[in-house]
């Protein structure tokens, strides 16, 4: 078990909000001093661009950007080549989708599912619109979860693309991906991986699962706001086209063609997101000095403890009781999730209410949204009680203003 007092130190937000239990961790992580303290660094000590100036500065600058690429490779076990800076997860995923739209036509068929964020499905739907492709969905078994062997049922020769989530943000629930990612290569297909939520919970290995793509935040994994990764199969990628072009992705232009550089710089027009990456680059020292197994394991002994809390809780309905990572998706029964978290937020527990970007999720739970707790490392038991004893009180509140529900 973690040092608690350790890790809050390490976290200036609780400095000003001491009295505040921050349980949405899965819309965005808290950030430890070190990673605003590089990225300070950058912007006070060589705050000039990269990959472009002839002078010490703009070397120091490249350099330093340039280190958190092959930081990125080995973090998520890939090539530097194939990874590709972007704004958010968001960023990355619609970039593909647009590039990668090229090679779909009339009849073709992408697969997803309905455990998608926003982010993850809509770039296709809007492919399969524009391009008269088919979308289709793996059916979700009784408990909400991505299967093999739903997967197996859908799966067929004219889906060229699957795409899909490795951790839902909803119900906590990781999916059996290098299986899917085996049989989907049978087919022929490529598989496209949002990996937002798996990234701050635990070790990718984009070799391992053979994923094509899969695209991931800064800001869920402990870095700033503005940042994202794209990883590419560095054979795929060069068979790309880019979707934005202008300054720094280019080697040769003359007025009637441009010779684009070589992947991944192809796909990062323009002056890139020079302090956030680099204060990403800080983020994954952060987790690796923590430990994946060190991370885990506090997760679930406080998730264990979560569940155990709040299961006698009269008045709630919990959606995920089975969840893979410390992610309770839940409903005051009969109330607005929206209403609910007002109480939630006078009690100072922090918490996310609605359908969290993924409406689909919901609309299978037929519910008009849920409540969501999400922990991480700097949660402890003390914020779980009080987050209990919050949640009762909210029940309380409810039942009176209600005459019981």
């Amino acid at each position: 078990m973690f040092d608690i007092n350790e890790i809050r130190s390490k976290f200036p937000f609780f400095k000003y909000n001491s009295n505040i239990v921050y349980l949405d961790s899965s819309a965005t992580s808290l950030k430890p001093q070190v990673v605003l303290d590089k990225m300070n660094e950058y912007y006070t000590k060589y705050s000039v661009n990269v990959h472009r100036g002839v002078y010490k500065l703009g070397y120091i600058a490249t350099e330093e950007y340039e280190k958190v690429r092959s930081k990125v490779a080995k973090f998520i076990n890939c090539e530097e080549n194939e990874v590709i800076f972007t704004s958010s997860t968001t960023d990355g995923l619609n970039k593909l989708a647009i590039m990668y739209s090229d090679f779909l036509d009339s009849g073709d068929e992408v697969l997803t599912t309905e455990l998608e964020h926003h982010s993850s499905l809509l770039p296709w739907m809007n492919v399969c619109k524009r391009k008269n492709v088919k979308l289709s969905y793996i059916p979700l078994n009784e408990e909400g979860r991505i299967t093999v062997e739903n997967f197996k049922k859908v799966m067929n020769p004219k889906v060229k693309v699957v795409v899909i989530t490795y951790v839902s943000n909803v119900l906590g629930y990781i999916t059996p991906l290098k299986e899917i990612i085996r049989i989907a290569h049978n087919y022929n297909a490529i598989v496209v991986v949002d990996a937002a939520q798996a990234v701050s919970h635990m070790r990718v290995d984009v070799k391992d699962l053979d994923c094509d793509f899969l695209a991931f935040s800064g800001h869920k994994m402990f870095g700033p706001t503005g940042v994202g990764v794209l990883f590419g199969k560095a054979k795929l990628l060069k068979k790309l086209n880019p979707a934005f072009f202008g300054g720094d992705m280019n080697d040769l232009v003359t007025k009637e063609s441009v010779e684009v550089k070589d992947i991944a710089y192809r796909f990062e027009a323009g002056t890139p997101m020079i302090g956030e990456v680099i204060g990403l680059g800080k983020a994954i020292d952060f987790i690796l000095e923590l430990g994946y197994e060190n991370i885990e394991k506090h997760l679930k002994e406080l998730h264990r403890y979560l569940l155990e809390k709040i299961k006698d809780v009269e008045g709630i309905e919990i959606y995920n009781k089975n969840a893979d990572v410390a992610i309770l998706s839940f409903n005051i029964k009969g109330i607005h999730p929206h209403d609910a978290v007002t109480c939630y937020d006078d009690l100072n527990i922090c918490l996310r209410a609605g359908h969290h970007c993924a409406q689909l999720v919901t609309r299978w739970l037929d519910c008009i949204g849920t409540l969501r707790a999400s922990l991480q490392i700097y949660n402890d038991y003390h914020d779980i009680d009080r987050f209990v004893e919050a949640t009762k009180e909210t029940v309380r509140i409810f039942t009176k203003l209600e005459g019981g529900f």
